[in-house]
């Protein structure tokens, strides 16, 4: 049965009509995610427009250790907006993050059995559980470590719904703490939050998501009788244009999209006089 409420919710991924939206539910047998190909395929919808208004509730935070060089992203989900935006969870998860940060601890596994007060990670959540009157659920975290010269940083957005954590490589020892450096990691951070990018570059982004790509390109040009060689420089074309919306150093920089960000880097290597390298990131959707 295609319920209203799924109509709903493809609509919203999509900004496609209602009913196309059902007539897409309707051939997929309710398969939202075939749904949406079906709707791209017909060029009805843009690329992965994502609703996040069902997301968890929770926060994300971000710990940086001492030397500038280490840090981490936590999610720690909650029940409702109201123990998310209290100061008494926060500074709980807060204490997660730190203790963890000055871990080894490799997974979620690993990082509940860490000592605790007079315990586990794991009991000190639900010892909080217990006060808080709530489902609290350590969700994951992530860690990024630098070898070498440059920073680790982080930038918390939305109170918490959406977190950012990059690595930024330098050649000079000094250059970490030049302002101009810490303004474009800065800016990076922001830009990494607006636009949610997929991968660093072209051999980060999954090969069965390229593959899904090329399909529907195939699929939007069927009775167009061109040469099949044509057709596949058309596709290479879209697929450029493809990476260059998901990959980072390919994408338009938010404050001057002209720029991309790999000729950002490059030019604001040369101001400082030192090689700036964006080594890696992490970017945390709460409920994602």
């Amino acid at each position: 049965m295609i319920t209203a409420a799924l109509v709903k919710e493809l609509r919203e991924k999509t900004g496609v009509a209602m009913m196309e939206c059902k007539n897409a539910l309707k051939e997929t047998e309710g398969d939202i995610d075939a749904a949406i190909k079906i709707l791209r395929e017909r060029g009805e919808a843009k690329a992965e427009k994502k609703a996040s208004r069902d997301a968890n509730e929770g926060v994300i935070v971000a710990a940086i250790d001492e030397s500038g060089k280490s840090g981490l992203l936590v999610e720690v989900n909650c029940e409702t907006d109201f123990v998310a935006k209290n100061e008494n969870f926060q500074a709980f998860v807060a204490d997660i993050a730190n203790t963890v940060l000055a871990s080894d601890a490799a997974d979620l596994d690993a990082a509940l059995a860490l000592p605790k007060d007079e315990g586990t990670l794991e009991q000190f959540i639900k010892t909080k559980v217990l006060e808080m009157g709530e489902n609290l659920q350590f969700r994951r975290f992530e860690r990024l470590s630098l070898s070498g010269e440059g920073a680790v940083a982080s930038y918390i957005h939305l109170g918490g719904k959406v977190g950012v954590l990059i690595e930024v490589g330098a050649g000079n020892a000094d250059t970490a703490s030049s302002g101009a450096f810490q303004d474009l990691v800065k800016d990076l951070t922001l830009h990494i939050a607006a636009t949610s990018p997929a991968g660093l570059q072209r051999e980060d982004i999954p090969a069965d998501l390229v593959e899904s790509e090329k399909d529907i390109f195939r699929k939007q040009m069927e009775g167009q009788n061109k040469p099949a060689d044509i057709l596949e420089k058309i596709i290479e074309g879209k697929l450029g244009k493809f990476y260059s919306e998901r990959c980072l150093l390919e994408q338009g920089f938010v404050k001057d999209p002209d720029t991309a960000i790999k000729d950002l880097l490059a030019a604001k290597g040369k101001e400082i006089g030192d090689t700036i390298t964006v080594n890696n990131f992490l970017r945390f959707g709460l409920g994602e």
